[in-house]
């Protein structure tokens, strides 16, 4: 009898055993394996459980979150959706998220270990942080005045501090509100499809994710490579560019949309936009320092996040003259965002050095004790500092005198440069209207924003001065709206 017994209770000790291992391959050894099974709906009814932390801009949230009662329990919900949205993105309960929404989505659903003082306890525990929150760079003013001017047109403005590379504005119309996406109902799904296909692409962050022809913009970057290679080493002396200019090895003679650009100086032709000059410039100064210039504008980046990741814009390295001289003026395979050309216009503005552009300021938890911030910016060499004093100089000229004279605001220093980019078959679309530009108040020590804009479907006259009529204006609304916070 005895021995039975203890043959039953080493038998159970063996079952107990048995089970502990058990317990611990299916809890430790396949815990991921079974968080991961798209069959566990688990974590994804924790996941909408709560309330989701909310996108500041100031002290403003822009996005908030709806008790729906059902499984999936909250929903997110966006202030002045279709405004922001080229910066929160959306967070869809059945199509994931986009921009800040995904970037940023371990503080905003409190996964993110940081949010916790414990984070193994959470681990153990299976406990969840509350959302924390993400404080953004963007001037509500300026982001108003930037969507307001354009007016639901087809185009992009971005706007940028020189000195710090924060961004102030990102602006892409057409645009939606991201609500519409947030649940799981068919509502949803017919938003999708509506959204998708509709021609316009309101969901394309054009701001970032869509490049363009910069056109005569691009002559910013000429005229600084043209500068630093001491081809020009005078602002006032003549050019000896020859209107019309022949391509190099082509029949194919390139003219300027006005008279009397023939030899003049690059104070003038910047002023006024000429393209052969800009052209032959290209040429003279070679596709290595033309190249070498841009990449330190920042094309040819296809690494740079804000946090999201920013379309590279581009400068083709292998071209030959003729190819490099369509180059110098933004056209054959140049492309940039409105975002690269704002940065453009702010190494400018600030003595030759181009900022690291980001849309972050901090994040927090719920009870906004700062989880990260966003540190010390890096900042390298787009040009040296005498270049840059004479390109501030140039674009004063071009707003004071020449084309950019719309984007002139009383009291304030302003410089800019228009552009008309062609495209299409035989150049046959609607040109882009380009303007890039920076702005100093009367009472700045220096440049406190720099603008660029391109408005798509702008029909203006198929001259440089489109730019100058469609686009100038637009950022002249956003630079005086910051200048006066």
């Amino acid at each position: 009898m005895t021995r039975c017994i203890k043959h039953a209770a080493v038998f159970c000790a063996l079952l107990l055993l048995a089970l502990l291992v058990n317990i611990t391959r299916v809890q430790v050894v396949q815990a991921q394996r079974y968080d991961d099974n798209p069959a566990n709906r688990r974590q994804v009814i924790a996941r909408y459980g709560q309330p989701r932390g909310a996108i500041l801009v100031g002290d403003r949230p822009v996005t908030g979150s709806a008790d729906t009662g059902e499984q999936l329990r909250y929903e997110r919900t966006y202030r002045d959706g279709p405004l922001y949205a080229p910066i929160t993105g959306f967070a869809s309960q059945v199509y994931g998220t986009t921009f800040l929404e995904h970037t940023e989505d371990g503080i905003l659903s409190g996964t993110d270990p940081m949010l916790s003082p414990f984070p193994l306890w959470n681990d153990v525990t299976r406990a969840q942080n509350p959302g924390g929150e993400v404080v953004t760079t963007i001037n509500s003013a300026a982001q108003q005045a930037a969507y307001d001017g354009l007016a639901g047109r087809k185009g992009a403005v971005a706007a940028v501090e020189p000195s710090t590379g924060r961004i102030l504005a990102l602006v892409s119309t057409p645009s939606y509100d991201p609500t519409a996406l947030s649940g799981n109902g068919r509502s949803v799904e017919r938003s999708w499809r509506r959204l998708n296909g509709d021609p316009d692409k309101p969901m394309l962050n054009r701001a970032v994710r869509q490049t363009y022809p910069p056109g005569s913009t691009f002559k910013v970057v000429t005229a600084a490579a043209a500068l630093d290679a001491g081809v020009v080493t005078d602002l006032d002396e003549r050019t000896h560019s020859p209107d019309p200019y022949r391509l190099p090895g082509t029949s194919t003679r390139l003219t300027n949309e006005g008279d009397g650009c023939a030899d003049v100086s690059l104070r003038e032709a910047f002023t006024w936009s000429c393209n052969t000059v800009f052209a032959k410039l290209g040429v003279d100064v070679g596709v290595a320092d033309l190249a070498a210039t841009a990449d330190g504008f920042g094309f040819n980046d296809a690494g740079l996040r804000i946090p999201f990741s920013v379309a590279p814009s581009t400068f083709d390295t292998h071209v030959d003259k003729a190819q490099l001289a369509l180059s110098a003026i933004g056209q054959y395979n140049t492309r940039a965002t409105p975002l690269q050309m704002a940065m453009v216009a702010a190494a400018v503005a600030n003595d030759g050095q181009m900022p690291s552009p980001y849309l972050v300021e901090r994040t927090t938890t719920a009870h906004g004790t700062t989880v990260a911030t966003s540190g010390v910016r890096r900042q390298h060499r787009a040009m040296h500092p005498s270049t840059a004093v004479l390109m501030r100089e140039l674009m004063r000229d071009v707003v004071e005198r020449g084309t950019g004279r719309n984007a002139a605001i009383p009291g304030a220093t302003v410089g800019g440069k228009t552009g008309t980019a062609q495209h299409g078959i035989g150049n046959s679309g609607v040109p882009y209207a380009w303007f890039v530009s920076w702005a100093q108040g009367e009472r700045d020590v220096e440049p406190s924003v720099a603008v660029a804009v391109v408005v798509e479907d702008a029909s203006p006259d198929r001259t440089d001065i489109s730019g100058g009529g469609v686009a100038a204006p637009i950022a002249r609304e956003v630079m005086e709206t910051v200048l006066g916070d």
